[in-house]
């Protein structure tokens, strides 16, 4: 753990599966007491894709709209920032514009 001298680490960058949903509130899924996702009920996602080893993915052509963004881990999906209505790791895609996101994996961390 960094103390208040030392600087905090860079994260490493690694090959996950990424899975896109239409944007997911927290009252939408089903969590287990770490707070993986373990269950989307009647939400099926809109685009899987896999980061590759420097930790980078694309999801091409997907339609203008919200978008929650999450990482499958082993113990289930993982999504770490919220916004004012609770929707997880929301993303905005618009017409005819990139949209690049920073995803951290920050489960089992200790800060």
């Amino acid at each position: 753990m960094p103390g208040p001298d030392k600087p905090v680490p860079k994260g490493k960058p690694v090959v996950r599966e990424v899975v896109i949903y239409p944007a997911l509130t927290l009252e939408q899924v089903r969590r287990d007491e770490e707070g993986f996702i373990t269950e989307v009920p009647g939400i099926a996602p809109v685009r899987t894709v896999k980061s590759d080893k420097q930790g980078k993915f694309c999801a091409y052509k997907l339609p203008a709209g919200r978008y929650s963004v999450l990482i499958r881990e082993p113990k289930g999906l993982f999504g770490n920032q919220f916004d004012g209505q609770n929707h997880i790791n929301p993303e905005t895609v618009t017409p005819r514009k990139v949209t690049r996101t920073t995803l951290e994996i920050t489960h089992g961390a200790a800060f």
